[in-house]
């Protein structure tokens, strides 16, 4: 079948899918490319969570954040801000940011790619209705609230992709003025005094990162020995020593039980009675599935005890004809995943060719500064034997490109099977770390042999150079 054009089963087709986010938006670009006729029902806003409170925003914030990184490190390169509190000002803190003006900017772009993703979908002729979506069956969805409350559709392929939302403490209730979640911070206007982000993993440590490197003071709880416990335990410690080297208060082994608010002043207790007093805190202690209410037990969609829809590989749920795809499922909690999962059920259920997802070459980031970028097998499961590999590290301080820009923190790293070379994974610590993991993608996905790598040529001097080098050490140890 062409890219264009849809079979007469297809064409009779009739989609309902609850959610727009990625997962959503673009399984009802693929099922209308294939001649469905597709309606999407949303509550908050075109492409959902990710786009208007989470991923967009967040990065947004974060883009000026980096940009303070980098002025606040520019005193080595000889860069001087003569307009500071004194006649030869070290630029940090001789810079400072606006946080009205930037948070104005960050929903500004949220609001402009949410219009962008409606756009779309309206010129694809996706039929959009306004509202909280419920099953009535395996085949028909309801809208429960909102602008089109009542309306009822009928379908023959319908997917969930509802999102998440965030995870908040019985002790630790949000108010959305100093105890915040990841949705609510987009609201200040002035910058904390004393930040306290409860939470240590990705969300924890990139917010813990953005207002830190904004100028406010942070102290991060974490319950955990370290920070980004998930991640790589090398770029964990690398990330944590910066922290702790900027400033940051990282509380290890320290287990969040209460947040109180008293006036301008929020209270943190901890497990071990200790208290840290802030004038805001963000409670970023992970995520439930919005699955609560919509109908799934009555129409045989299986969840698990957390709540997540469970689904194979190709999306489907134990309904027939009900798929699912992004947060709501557990697989992996990144936009990007919840992308493919949607054009991958629709694929699947429009009877158009399609592969099973496959999770080994997805390239994740965590976006700190530096960025962590990974891929592929970790270290931790070729340490503990669950897979078979030879590992390179190396550190960018001898990167002849990490000295010219200053870059002293960091690294690449690069795993291939033992024998056959085959490159398995990678994590790169870098500044634009997101950017350098491409090429190991492309190995990974591709299974090339760390000589392909090694023999393709890089630009000297560049960051990326150290990858190739890793390659060329790892070709002596696949001997």
């Amino acid at each position: 079948m062409s890219p264009t054009s849809a079979s007469p089963k297809a064409q009779a087709t009739r989609v309902a899918i609850l959610g727009g986010g990625p997962g959503g938006y673009e399984a009802a670009l693929v099922a209308a490319q294939l001649g469905a006729d597709v309606t999407v029902v949303e509550r908050d806003g075109l492409g959902g969570s990710t786009v208007l409170t989470d991923v967009v925003p967040s990065k947004t914030l974060i883009a000026t954040a980096e940009l303070m990184s980098t002025v606040g490190g520019s005193a080595e390169l000889g860069v001087r801000f003569p307009g500071g509190p004194t006649p030869d000002a070290e630029p940090r803190g001789a810079v400072t940011v606006d946080l009205a003006r930037v948070n104005e900017r960050v929903k500004a772009l949220a609001a402009a790619q949410s219009g962008d993703v409606r756009a779309r979908l309206e010129k694809e002729g996706v039929r959009l209705l306004s509202g909280r979506g419920a099953l009535d069956g395996p085949q028909a969805v309801v809208v429960t609230d909102g602008e089109d409350e009542g309306a009822r559709v009928e379908a023959d392929i319908v997917l969930l992709s509802t999102g998440s939302s965030p995870r908040t403490l019985p002790d630790a209730q949000p108010d959305g003025e100093r105890i915040l979640t990841w949705k609510q911070v987009y609201d200040m206007t002035e910058l904390p005094e004393h930040l306290i982000v409860v939470g240590s993993g990705v969300t924890g440590a990139e917010f813990a990162n953005a207002y830190d490197a904004l100028g406010a003071h942070v102290t991060l709880v974490s319950s955990r020995d370290r920070v980004l416990p998930g991640e790589d335990a090398d770029a964990a410690e690398v990330l944590e020593g910066v922290f702790r080297r900027r400033g940051m208060d990282v509380l290890s082994r320290s287990r969040a039980e209460k947040v109180e608010r008293h006036g301008d002043t929020v209270t943190v207790t901890l497990s071990d009675g200790r208290t840290v007093e802030g004038s805001h805190c963000i409670v970023a202690v992970g995520a439930i599935p919005n699955t609560a209410g919509i109908g799934l037990e009555e129409a045989g969609v299986w969840t698990s005890d957390s709540g997540h829809v469970d689904v194979d590989k190709v999306s489907r749920t134990s309904a027939r004809g009900v798929y699912a795809a992004g947060d709501c499922t557990g697989v992996f909690p990144l936009a990007s995943v919840a992308a493919m999962q949607g054009r991958i059920a629709m694929w699947h259920a429009l009877g158009d060719s399609v592969g099973p997802l496959k999770l080994r070459s997805v390239s994740s980031t965590v976006f700190t500064s530096p960025e962590i970028a990974t891929v592929g097998w970790t270290q931790a499961q070729i340490d503990s034997g669950e897979a078979q590999g030879e590992i390179v590290k190396l550190p960018l301080s001898t990167n002849a490109r990490a000295k010219m820009l200053g870059i002293h923190d960091g690294f690449v790293k690069l795993f291939c099977r033992k024998g056959s070379g085959t490159v398995i994974g990678g994590v790169v610590v870098a500044p634009r770390a997101s950017e350098l993991i491409f090429p190991v993608t492309l190995a990974v996905e591709k299974r090339l042999n760390v000589d392909d790598v090694a023999h393709a040529f890089t630009v000297y001097p560049s960051l990326s150079g150290s990858l190739a080098e890793a390659a060329r050490q790892l070709h002596v140890m696949a001997e």
